[in-house]
């Protein structure tokens, strides 16, 4: 009786110090699913989650994690939350255009000059109204959370021109506006699923791959490529998302605790992020990986090749989707 009267003062304290009078927060138990390894700042952002929501809850939520692609791809991931057999997973925002068009406004090349105006961006009104969009998809957006930078690798040669592209089999995210990016370098776009990428980069049958420097250090690429190039072409925002069938069963004072949760994780994974960037490019040099960084001249003539693709995908997501975010890129930069 002792036990369980101290138990109940724990919860009510840890309650009350959620700020919600007569909280009424149940027991749950959320699954929550992501492509990166455990060590990879996405997941010590899942770590954190799943740490504040066990304080803020006195221990009645609890979370447990899928790092590495162990429930598969991507695609069965948001098929498993639609169905709600999985509650929460963070992945890129692109990828959401399988649900959503808009979303591949989030793989347009060379859209954010760094972090500061992705920020601006995705927790801003323009990142809001996106996650808006997807409820009636079975899904909800709580916040976004960052993968970083994109840059390519491959094991055949240095990239020291744009030219050099031409050729390599890149792995790309299974969606349109990256097969014609990679396309229109010139080289062979291949859509596969991440868990698959590293053993087909190992066989050959991949050259190369794009990812940020953390997901290249993380996944050990740097074990089957050579060869790195600073392209920054792509950022990524992650979404963190949770099934809309789990969520509408949440009282709204659980709602409120994990929707803060996930933001409160977000500032710390975003900070993580950007030092790990710094972190892993060093270890990948370290580790053998020769990096080339393309002349000024070059990236204008990347920048070049990437506008018809822009100009295609502007007319494919929506003029006012477009409108919408070089507005608020234009906020940012002032």
């Amino acid at each position: 009786m002792k036990r369980m009267m101290i138990k109940t003062m724990v919860a009510a304290a840890a309650l009350a110090a959620f700020g919600v009078a007569n909280a009424q927060v149940n027991e749950h138990t959320i699954k929550f699913a992501t492509q990166n390894p455990k060590g990879h700042p996405l997941v010590m952002g899942m770590e954190k989650f799943a740490e504040i929501v066990k304080t803020k809850s006195a221990g009645k939520i609890k979370v447990n994690l899928f790092p590495g692609g162990v429930l598969g791809g991507d695609a069965p991931n948001v098929s498993a939350l639609q169905g709600g057999t999985l509650e929460m997973v963070t992945m890129n925002s692109g990828i959401l255009a399988s649900q959503v068009k808009e979303f591949a406004i989030f793989d347009f090349p060379f859209l954010f000059a760094n972090g500061k105006e992705a920020d601006a961006v995705v927790d801003g009104p323009f990142g809001k109204k996106m996650h808006a969009k997807l409820p009636e998809k079975g899904i909800v957006g709580l916040t976004y959370w960052e993968l970083g930078f994109r840059n390519m690798t491959n094991n055949k040669r240095a990239i020291n021109k744009v030219e050099d592209f031409a050729g390599l089999k890149i792995r790309v995210i299974p969606n349109p506006i990256n097969l014609d990016w990679v396309k229109a370098l010139g080289a062979n776009p291949t859509p596969m699923a991440f868990p698959e990428v590293y053993g087909a980069l190992e066989s050959g049958a991949l050259d190369g791959q794009e990812n940020p420097y953390s997901v290249i250090s993380a996944n050990k690429f740097y074990e089957v490529q050579k060869h790195l190039t600073v392209t920054n072409h792509v950022y990524n925002p992650q979404s963190v998302i949770i099934s809309k069938k789990f969520w509408d069963k949440l009282t709204a004072d659980e709602k409120k605790l994990i929707g803060d949760a996930a933001v409160e994780a977000g500032k710390y994974e975003r900070q993580v992020a950007r030092e790990a960037a710094v972190t892993a490019l060093d270890g990948l040099k370290k580790a053998g990986m020769q990096v080339t960084e393309l002349p000024a001249a070059e990236l204008d003539k990347l920048r070049d090749k990437m506008r018809p693709v822009i100009a295609k995908y502007a007319v494919a997501v929506g003029q006012e989707t477009v409108q919408e975010i070089q507005a608020e890129l234009a906020k940012a930069r002032k």
